[in-house]
C-alpha cells in the first residue's frame, strides 16, 4: 500500500523535486525549512511546512530531534531524505524506525556498511567486483600507509573511510606526499565526518568516472538503469553528467551494469542507489564506491528511461515489488546534465551567494530545469551553491550537446555579486576533448591550471 504522507528532510531543488512526485501520487507533502529558506518554492508548494531552525544546517537540516518532532507533529508516515544532509546517516534511519516512521532508503545496517568506504570495498571484492590494489580495511597509522604504498606502488590516494561528495581524498606521488596526504585527510575526516579513519589504494591518473543507477526492491528484484559518465569535474566535484557514457569499449556497458546489480544484491540493498566505477583508457574497470541515496544527477537517467526514480523509491519503501524487469528497461537517446552553481570559476570556484534579481530558466524541446529558486530569491551562503540543474535530451549525443549549449545561452541569472558556472559549462561542452568523449576526471583541473598559467 502506497505511503499517504511524506516529510521531505531536505531543501532546495531536491526537496521540490520529491514534492512534485508525491503530489502526483496523491501523497500529502510536508516540507521543513530553516529561517533562510522561509520563502523557498517547496514551502509554498507543500501541504504543510514546519520551521526547524536557523540557517546553520547543524541546527536545522542536520538536527535529528527537530526533524523527528516535525514528522510526529504532522503525522508524517515516512521521511524522504533527498541527497546530502542526513540521506546516508544510518542513525537517522534507525531513529525514524524507532518512532514508527518509514525511512525512504535502505535499511540502517546496510547503510552503515556502505557508509564505510573501506568496508564496502571489501564487500564488493567478495562479491566479485574488481577493486584497485590497496589496504585491507582502514589503516592503523602512517607506518602501515607507507607499507601499503610501497607494496602497490605510487601514486596512491588516501581516502576517508566515512567520506563522500568528493571530500576526504588526497593523492600522493611519493613517500613525503603520502605523509602529508595522510595527515591532511585524517584531520579533515575527523572535522567533517567525525571519523578520522582512512585507507589507501592505487591512484589511476587518467580515468573516467562512470556510475550505474540501480533499483532494488524488498522481494529480490534488482535492475540497473544504465550508466552515467561524470568525468567532467573539478576537485572531485561533478560539473557535467551524461548518459550513455561515450566511447565505452564493446561489452563494457553490460559488464558494469551486471557488476552494479551483483554488488547491490550482495549487501541486501533496497531502494535507489548508485554504484560508481573508474574506467581507464584500456577499458579496465575498478569499483570506487556505492552511494546509498538518490544522486544529484538522477534526472539524466529519468530522461533516458522515462522512469521516475523518486516514485520508485516511494513504491519500494511502501513494500511494492518492481513492476519491470531488466529486459524492459529501454533507455533511448542521450541526455546531459549541467550543474549551474553560484560560484566564480576564475576565483577558485569561490561561492557567490546573493539575491537573484534576474532568474529566467530556458525552455524548449528536450529541456528540463530542476531548481529551488525563483526570480528575486536569495542564494544563501549557508548551503551548497547549486542554483539549478539543466538537463538536455536529444536522439543523439551531438544533438544533446548542441541543445544543452543553446539552453545554457538562454539561461539568465543575474544578481549583485552573483557569478555562475554557466560560461565555464559552455566552454567545456565545446572543447575537442569533451566533443570526442576523450576527457578524463583530470581534464577540468588541468584546463583551469593551464589557463591560470597563461
Amino acid at each position: 500500500m502506497t505511503l499517504s504522507s511524506v516529510l521531505i528532510a531536505n531543501r532546495g531543488e531536491i526537496a521540490l523535486r520529491v514534492a512534485r512526485t508525491c503530489r502526483e501520487m496523491g501523497i500529502r507533502v510536508i516540507a521543513v525549512y530553516s529561517t533562510a529558506d522561509r520563502d523557498s518554492p517547496v514551502v509554498r508548494f507543500a501541504d504543510e511546512a514546519v520551521l526547524i531552525g536557523p540557517p546553520s544546517a547543524r541546527h536545522s537540516y542536520l538536527y535529528m530531534p527537530s526533524l523527528i518532532e516535525a514528522a510526529l507533529r504532522t503525522g508524517a508516515e515516512a521521511v524522504h531524505p533527498g541527497y546530502g544532509f542526513l540521506s546516508e546517516d544510518p542513525d537517522f534511519a534507525r531513529v525514524c524506525a524507532e518512532h514508527g516512521i518509514t525511512f525512504i532508503g535502505p535499511r540502517p545496517e546496510v547503510m552503515a556498511s556502505l557508509g564505510d568506504k573501506a568496508e564496502v570495498r571489501a564487500l564488493m571484492a567478495a562479491a566479485g567486483l574488481p577493486v584497485l590494489p590497496g589496504s585491507d580495511g582502514t589503516l592503523s597509522g602512517i607506518a602501515e600507509a607507507e607499507e601499503v604504498a610501497a607494496a602497490i606502488g605510487y601514486p596512491v590516494v588516501v581516502k576517508a573511510a566515512a567520506g563522500g561528495g568528493g571530500r576526504g581524498i588526497a593523492v600522493a606521488a611519493d613517500r613525503a606526499g603520502l605523509r602529508q596526504a595522510y595527515r591532511e585527510t585524517t584531520a579533515l575526516a575527523r572535522q567533517v565526518f567525525g571519523n578520522g579513519e582512512v585507507y589507501v589504494e592505487r591512484y589511476l591518473t587518467r580515468t573516467r568516472h562512470v556510475e550505474v543507477q540501480v533499483l532494488c526492491d524488498g522481494h529480490g528484484g534488482a535492475v540497473h538503469l544504465g550508466e552515467r559518465d561524470c568525468s567532467l569535474q573539478r576537485r572531485n566535484q561533478k560539473l557535467v553528467e551524461e548518459s550513455p557514457a561515450p566511447r565505452l569499449p564493446g561489452g563494457l556497458r553490460e559488464e558494469i551494469g551486471a557488476y552494479a546489480v551483483a554488488g547491490a544484491q550482495a549487501v541486501g540493498y533496497t531502494g535507489a542507489g548508485t554504484m560508481e566505477f573508474l574506467v581507464d583508457g584500456s577499458g579496465a574497470v575498478a569499483f570506487m564506491e556505492f552511494n546509498a541515496r538518490i544522486q544529484v544527477e538522477h534526472p539524466v537517467t529519468e530522461m533516458l528511461t522515462g522512469i521516475d526514480l523518486v516514485r520508485q523509491q516511494i513504491l519500494i519503501a511502501s513494500g511494492e515489488p518492481l513492476a519491470f524487469t531488466q529486459p524492459e528497461v529501454a533507455p533511448r537517446g542521450a541526455a546531459i546534465e549541467c550543474r549551474v552553481n553560484a560560484e566564480d570559476p576564475g576565483a577558485g570556484f569561490r561561492p557567490t551567494p546573493g539575491t537573484l534579481r534576474v532568474f529566467r530558466p530556458p525552455g524548449g524541446p528536450g529541456i528540463r530545469v530542476d531548481s529551488g529558486f525563483v526570480h528575486g530569491a536569495t542564494v544563501p551562503a549557508a548551503y551548497d551553491p547549486l542554483i539549478a540543474k539543466l538537463v538536455a535530451w536529444a536522439p543523439t549525443r551531438e544533438q544533446a550537446i548542441a541543445r544543452a549549449d543553446r539552453a545554457l545561452a538562454e539561461f539568465e541569472v543575474e544578481g549583485p555579486g552573483v557569478a555562475t558556472t554557466i560560461p565555464l559549462l559552455r566552454r567545456l561542452l565545446a572543447t575537442p576533448e569533451f566533443l570526442s568523449g576523450e576527457h578524463t576526471t583530470r581534464f577540468v583541473d588541468d584546463l583551469m591550471a593551464r589557463e591560470r598559467a597563461a
